[in-house]
């Protein structure tokens, strides 16, 4: 046997060894693969698995908070909503009370503003400070509005006690024919005191209360021929006499400019006229100051 061949049997057992151990290990290998042939480790696949159902939990727990945020973000709209309704309530019932122009203040409106272009902020704000305004601006809001209560009230009893403080004619075309205190009486020629204002005015025309009140007397009454008495409460109290018919009646809520009665000349008169008394806390008072109040 030549050198060559000796050579090549001497390397043989190494080479079987080599290709025994090289096939163990890639059928190793070949087994340990898993069974979807995906060629990763199960233990990899086992932690995305649990990875990914943790980041499904944190979608849908973040999903429910934006929910939550979005219903207490509308709630509180809503109630700034009905709270900014009541104010321009409560302010549209002020301008009509005090009788401003709605065209200078007009609660339909939004106030005019402006001012230069600056900086915006760039930083978000955040869903808790954002709430924290919105409580804030509510609570200005409620402040604002008790405060229009208040200035209501005031505002109504105001004019509350113009409506019921005699003031003006109570008649809308005639004249003064005879003023209050001493004066000579038209039957006896005597000097005498008359305790009202005369209104020379037209057969028929209209007597207007000259404030709100409450008729307390309507009917005949000697000299005054057919009267009408109107309680205005604070100690105020109006007569109008001689009437020719009486068009209210007893317990009658009446208004300021309210027609009580017709110009007539009944009682203890020389013509048509109406006979106008004002009463404070039971005495009569000269009506010239009250007349002459809404001039």
């Amino acid at each position: 046997m030549s050198l060559q061949a000796r050579n090549v049997l001497g390397w043989l057992p190494l080479a079987l060894v080599a290709a025994v151990f090289a096939g163990a290990m890639f059928a190793g290998g070949w087994y340990s693969r898993p069974a979807d042939g995906s060629g990763l480790p199960p233990g990899l696949l086992r932690h995305w698995g649990d990875q990914l159902a943790q980041q499904q939990l944190q979608l849908t727990a973040t999903r429910s908070q934006a929910q939550a945020d979005a219903h207490a973000l509308a709630r509180k709209l809503a109630q700034l909503q009905a709270d900014m309704l009541r104010v321009d309530a409560a302010g549209q019932r002020m301008t009509q009370i005090a009788g401003i122009d709605s065209k200078e203040f007009n609660f339909d409106q939004p106030a005019p503003m402006g001012g230069p272009e600056t900086q915006p902020v760039t930083q978000p704000a955040v869903m808790e400070e954002v709430m924290d305004s919105l409580d804030r601006l509510a609570a200005e809001l409620s402040n604002r509005q008790r405060q229009l209560e208040v200035l209501e009230d005031i505002l109504l009893t105001s004019r509350l006690q113009r409506e019921v403080k005699p003031s003006g004619w109570p008649v809308t075309d005639g004249y003064i024919s005879s003023v209050y205190g001493e004066r000579t009486d038209p039957f006896t020629g005597l000097n005498s005191f008359h305790p009202g204002i005369d209104f020379a005015a037209p057969l028929g025309s209209h007597v207007d209360a000259v404030a709100a009140g409450i008729v307390t007397y309507a009917g005949p009454d000697a000299g005054y021929g057919n009267l009408v008495e109107v309680n205005h409460g604070n100690g105020y109290v109006t007569r109008y006499g001689h009437n020719e018919k009486i068009l209210v009646q007893v317990g009658q809520r009446v208004h300021r400019g309210q027609p009580v009665a017709l110009i007539g000349s009944t009682g203890r008169s020389t013509g048509p006229h109406c006979h106008f008394e004002v009463l404070l806390n039971g005495r009569t008072v000269n009506p010239q100051r009250y007349i002459e109040a809404s001039r």
